[in-house]
């Protein structure tokens, strides 16, 4: 991998390639974040809709790794938006992961539904989060899923600017107005799915990249995000998969990359943050 750490606008430094928890509920949580550790990660991805925060804590604990070696990322759900809402939901997050901070803390969704008041649940939000970072409870916040416009509305009216955007980003969707929108404003893109969906993996030009490098399609879309200054987040049960995931020891050619930037929309996940329910 060509550099281990982006370093965010407060100059927290964070590892370049996380392990996302989303269903790893579904198997043995536990052991499989173990898994994970083993192979190398400690950049771990988690959320308190995801169940998966329990487990986690457990997983670190059992390593026997110390606490600040890893760097942690939970969510407030969409249900627990407002000033209140998210302040409980942080405590119960700090619980379940047995520890007394995160290093970052994200809102989930913009909005819980189509019918809410969603700008104003976003700014009473942040206020929280803001007190939680004066605090040094959260060692860097920001946002999941937020559009150009969800983030205007947070800039227009915070104290602590987000520190990350983590957006839904792989080949056939990288929303580069919403990438180029964060970067302009010192703001750190991270990629859930950053391998998309099942036809990313069939793709023919994604194929004949992976037989180029001699690399896995995987491989191809991880090191393509990280050349965007994105920070992906792959996720695995299988510890061989786990491996190949961190060994991002190449770059595209310039010709190569600029191909992918214009592959056509494919494998988007439907997840809309301003009708997604």
């Amino acid at each position: 991998m060509k550099k281990e750490y982006t370093v965010l606008s407060n100059g927290v430094k964070m590892p370049n390639l996380a392990f996302g928890t989303f269903k790893v509920n579904e198997g043995d949580d536990v052991q499989i974040i173990l898994d994970a550790i083993n192979v190398g990660y400690r950049h771990f991805d988690t959320a308190a809709f995801y169940n998966t925060e329990e487990a986690l804590g457990k997983a670190i604990k059992k390593s026997g790794i110390p606490r600040e070696e890893f760097f942690i990322t939970t969510k407030v759900w969409k249900t627990c938006m407002g000033y209140e809402g998210a302040k409980k939901s942080f405590e119960e997050s700090l619980e379940k992961l047995d520890m007394d901070y995160v290093d970052l803390l994200l809102i989930h969704w913009p909005r819980p539904d189509e019918k809410s008041d969603w700008k104003k649940l976003d700014i009473e939000t942040w206020k929280a989060f803001e007190e939680i970072y004066k605090e040094g409870r959260a060692k860097a916040i920001g946002v999941s899923n937020f559009l150009n416009h969800h983030m205007q509305n947070i800039l227009d009216n915070c104290e602590v600017v987000p520190m990350v955007n983590q957006i839904e980003f792989h080949p056939g969707y990288i929303q580069k107005d919403v990438v180029d929108f964060d970067k302009e404003h010192g703001i750190v893109v991270e990629a859930w799915s950053p391998l998309g969906r099942e036809r990313v993996f069939k793709d023919e030009l994604l194929n004949k990249l992976a037989q180029k490098y001699g690399k896995s399609v995987a491989q191809i879309c991880l090191a393509f995000a990280l050349q965007m200054d994105v920070v992906p987040l792959p996720k695995s049960s299988s510890a061989e998969r786990m491996k190949q995931n961190m060994d991002i020891d190449f770059e595209l050619e310039k010709e190569d990359f600029e191909k992918i930037v214009n592959m056509e929309e494919m494998g988007w996940s439907g997840l809309d943050p301003d009708k997604f329910q």
